[in-house]
């Protein structure tokens, strides 16, 4: 059964086959193994390093995230709490402190979720995955990965 793009971007699994966990450890805070990845999609054998260097590209999705996370919480503090820009309200520094200390906290997930987005953006889904063998990609070149 397959499950639909934002779910399984969401809960880190193979975009061929949207079945397939990605990451070697469920936990994303086990932090010596936090962006190890399987090399094949455990169920439908999709490669996940897809070319040398792939990966790189993971630094503007995760600073994209980055962004949209201190927008949000930017405008909740806003609603909820209230501030204004003067020189004697200093609760934007509250926010600022707070944002920054929750940011540490869900690094390990920004990290994950960025590359999982990444991946689903150049691997399309196959909902007949089973049938179809996996088409050779002139960036799957084993040869690279030894250098």
């Amino acid at each position: 059964m397959s499950t639909n793009y934002l779910w399984s971007t969401l809960t880190n699994k193979c975009p061929r086959c949207r079945e397939g966990a990605l990451f070697t450890s469920k936990n994303p805070y086990d932090l010596s193994n936090v962006t190890k990845m399987n090399e094949h999609c455990p169920v439908c054998g999709q490669p996940t390093e897809i070319e040398v260097g792939f990966y790189y590209g993971t630094g503007y999705v995760s600073y994209a995230l980055t962004v949209a996370y201190f927008v949000a919480t930017f405008v909740a503090w806003k609603v909820l709490i209230g501030m204004t820009f003067d020189m004697d309200d200093n609760r934007i520094f509250y926010w600022m402190g707070t944002a920054i200390v929750l940011l540490l906290f869900i690094q390990p997930l920004l990290m994950r979720l960025s590359r999982s987005i990444w991946l689903g953006w150049f691997v399309p889904f196959n909902k007949n995955w089973k049938t179809e063998p996996l088409e050779y990609n002139e960036r799957m070149n084993e040869t690279l990965k030894e250098q």
